[in-house]
């Protein structure tokens, strides 16, 4: 007879899920779409590339919808799934995760303010292409400002979350431990953006490698989910 899955392991399963989808999403909209249509200190060539791929475009701005989403179910699943080991931290994770929430909402209004300057409404009559094209480029910039102010919060919330898990015995201390320099690897580059941004190029060349901390817990909670005593599975 095989024996009850239990309902904390199928939780551990959805938030794999989840931050699979959070992941794709944002890998899709902040990476792939970016590199793909942006060209750095060259507006009408950007104009260009979004006007003649503006299905990808907006499919970028969908995509960045989705994941903003996914991460606010994903940090509700990993609460119900590790309140128990400790309540402050859970809590403090939910709140930093909830506090970057806003920030990336509003921040998809300046893409979609800059693609409405692209196409020329009839209100922007008076601004000829150039000048749209600037202001597009001027919006396109405060979206990535803003992204740097939601990482803030991405890097915050994965110091609870890998006390979490270090302290929850159900899943390796390791993957804990990984997501600590994770966090920190996120604020440091947050903050060179900030104060130093002559030197971002050589922060994330160093940076890579801890950022790679969250893969590990994804792939575990969505491939192994977690080990749960005997005793604590539910009664037939």
């Amino acid at each position: 007879m095989h024996a009850k899955r239990s309902p904390t392991n199928n939780t551990a399963r959805l938030a794999g899920v989840l931050y699979l989808v959070m992941g794709v999403s944002a890998v899709f909209s902040y990476q792939y779409v970016h590199h793909t249509l942006m060209v750095h200190g060259n507006a009408a060539a950007t104009a260009n590339n979004i006007l003649a791929s503006e299905m990808l475009f907006r499919m970028g701005i969908v995509s960045e919808l989705i994941s903003v989403l996914a991460f606010i179910f994903l940090v509700r699943t990993l609460y119900r799934l590790l309140n128990a080991v400790d309540k402050g931290q859970a809590s403090l994770m939910v709140t930093l995760v909830l506090l970057s929430v806003p920030i990336s909402f509003l921040n998809v209004l300046n893409e979609i303010a800059a693609l409405t300057l692209l196409r020329g409404a009839d209100f922007l009559s008076l601004l000829d292409k150039p000048q749209r094209d600037s202001l597009a480029m001027l919006f396109l910039r405060l979206h990535g400002d803003g992204l740097n102010l939601a990482t803030i919060f991405w890097g915050l919330w994965l110091f609870p979350f890998g006390v979490l898990v270090m302290r929850s015995g159900f899943i390796p201390r390791i993957l804990g431990v990984l997501l600590i320099p994770n966090g920190l690897a996120w604020l440091v580059v947050s903050l060179t953006t900030l104060l130093f941004p002559t030197y971002l190029n050589v922060v994330n060349r160093f940076a890579i490698i801890p950022e790679l901390g969250k893969l590990w817990i994804m792939a575990w909670l969505l491939i192994k989910g977690v080990k749960v005593p005997l005793s604590a599975a539910p009664a037939s």
